[in-house]
């Protein structure tokens, strides 16, 4: 089991489909009425929660700013494909499960990229 925070571009379907699945998951959107990514990023490495977000941003908050971060989840799908991102989510985060907390997993159709995090 992994501990998430879904940012507000997260899809409400994911983060159900990881909640059913066992995974502890904070929903920003159930628990801020607005957030700032700097701010955010920092709440997940506070509270030692991989980030889960569909904003691309978070690549330059890990890799060029050097936020500290205890894993991020991008997920990168057409607004065509929702009901299959929310299970292809959950099969990269079975497969790398082991991982995810020390790298950057991007999520695509059909592809599943994982990169370490720097230092």
């Amino acid at each position: 089991m992994l501990r998430f925070l879904a940012d507000e571009s997260c899809d409400c379907l994911v983060v159900q489909t990881l909640r059913a699945a066992g995974h502890d998951v904070v929903a920003v959107v159930d628990e801020f009425e607005r957030s700032v990514d700097a701010a955010l990023i920092d709440q997940a490495y506070v509270t030692n929660r991989v980030l889960l977000t569909e904003d691309k941003d978070f690549g330059w908050h890990v890799f060029v700013a050097r936020a500290r971060s205890p894993g991020v989840v991008l997920i990168r799908f057409p607004a065509s494909m929702r009901i299959a991102m929310a299970k292809a989510t959950l099969a990269a985060v079975a497969v790398h499960e082991n991982a995810i907390g020390e790298s950057f997993l991007v999520s695509q159709p059909g592809q599943v990229r994982l990169q370490k995090l720097p230092g």
